[in-house]
């Protein structure tokens, strides 16, 4: 790649990734997020949650004519926090969701894992370390909504990075193999 072009890229990418931590020369090729149906999920849950609420709210006041001004307030005080921890599951579930990318860059993959807003773990490896790139899907739903699981398999210590709900194209996994291809044959270049 052209010199020029490479520190284009690569001043582009530490505008929109400030928190990645960039090299002198490295830019993103790729960032991956979670599946769309994710966050579909999310959204249904939490709707899912919202009405049920609804509904046993109005249940209960349908079904309790005679109840005074306190069991009226104790309704409402039971139906506000009901929404509220709804919602809360809702906020915290798409921060997550929101949390966890991977990035492949021209030298290596950066993998942003969160499992709680606590919880926040980061995971990299030099694109020449890694021996294999592969997507799986498995079921029928992984099927229908076009999602699966990205595994990146190291060389030496056999470790395997893995990115689940992961709706990377075929086109992508083919230009990310090429690029740990060319990263290989740098490495062995280096050593020789």
């Amino acid at each position: 790649m052209d010199e020029g072009l490479a520190k284009i890229r690569h001043a582009r990418s530490k505008k929109d990734f400030p928190f990645l931590k960039l090299d002198d020369g490295e830019y993103v090729e790729f960032a991956f997020k979670r599946a769309k149906v994710c966050l579909f999920m999310i959204v249904g849950g939490v709707t899912a949650g919202l009405v049920l609420a609804l509904l046993a709210f109005l249940i209960v006041l349908v079904g309790q004519n005679n109840l005074d001004e306190m069991g009226r307030n104790f309704v409402f005080i039971i139906l506000a926090v009901l929404v509220v921890a709804a919602l809360l599951i809702g906020v915290v579930a798409l921060m997550i969701y929101n949390g966890n990318r991977l990035f492949v860059t021209n030298k290596r993959a950066i993998q942003m894992v969160m499992k709680s807003p606590m919880v926040t773990s980061f995971n990299m490896i030099d694109l020449g370390s890694v021996e294999d790139a592969s997507f799986s899907q498995s079921g029928l739903v992984q099927k229908l909504f076009r999602y699966g699981t990205l595994r990146l398999s190291t060389v030496g210590d056999e470790t395997t990075y893995t990115f689940p709900y992961s709706d990377i194209s075929p086109s992508e996994l083919r230009e990310v193999s090429k690029m740990i291809t060319e990263a290989k044959k740098k490495t062995a270049k280096s050593k020789d």
